[in-house]
């Protein structure tokens, strides 16, 4: 087996029952308990996935997950983190994480999260490899390059996370089309499991930060009353 996941984890009751379903899927899972020692082995590796919890000796989860997106910005992140925690689960998506999930977490709940993961990553390598999805969307001062994954506002190059990048590109590739939070959850995300409607509403906030002029007032990315979200649909021309 090549398919490899890096766990950043501490606790070797976690690690131990993470990595016994992880190998129950055809992953092979490499170890590490501390912050220092993942960070090295996650840069110097080729994983398909870092799970990585936040609180760590050594190096605590978000410095490792800032450094590791300096560096390896395509590289998949889903961080654990302590249901208090919610200061650092903000934090972690914003410094780039694709997914968190809250401990104590139901094992078949993170595994749904592995593959949803792991199966998107490999979409966008098949779309890279077959030329699928390397058009531009252009709408008014905002620029999407689907096949660079960048974007500009105003002839400025916005910074968005993998999963920011994912979700702006599905609505604008859809516009006018309303979506549920559901809906976005398993086409963007890839799973469906309830009561995490929030993480798609902390991503759509953090994107209208960043590409909106007012974001209070948004252009772009419309809010549906009783439904959910749609993307602005005056394409320009």
């Amino acid at each position: 087996m090549d398919k490899q996941i890096l766990m950043i984890e501490d606790d070797p009751e976690i690690a131990d029952l993470v990595e016994l379903h992880l190998a129950d899927l055809g992953f092979r899972t490499e170890r590490v308990s501390d912050g220092e020692t993942g960070l090295r082995t996650a840069l110097e590796g080729n994983h398909e996935l870092v799970i990585l919890d936040v609180m760590l000796p050594r190096m605590d989860g978000l410095e490792v997950c800032k450094r590791l997106r300096e560096k390896k910005k395509g590289l998949p992140i889903l961080m654990l983190t302590a249901k208090s925690e919610e200061v650092d689960t903000v934090l972690g998506l914003e410094l780039g994480a694709d997914d968190y999930i809250t401990k104590p977490f139901s094992i078949r709940e993170l595994m749904a999260r592995v593959k949803a993961i792991v199966r998107r990553v490999h979409a966008l390598k098949a779309e890279e490899a077959s030329g699928v999805g390397k058009g531009k969307i252009e709408h008014e001062r905002l620029a999407i390059d689907i096949e660079m994954r960048r974007v500009t506002f105003s002839g400025n190059e916005v910074e968005l996370t993998a999963k920011e990048f994912d979700l702006l590109t599905f609505l604008a590739t859809h516009p006018g089309r309303p979506y549920s939070r559901e809906q976005l959850l398993n086409l963007v995300w890839g799973y469906t499991f309830t009561g995490y409607e929030h993480t798609v509403n902390s991503h759509i906030n953090r994107l209208r930060a960043k590409i909106e002029a007012d974001p209070s007032h948004p252009a772009f990315i419309i809010t549906v009353w009783g439904v959910g979200y749609r993307f602005a649909d005056r394409q320009a021309r």
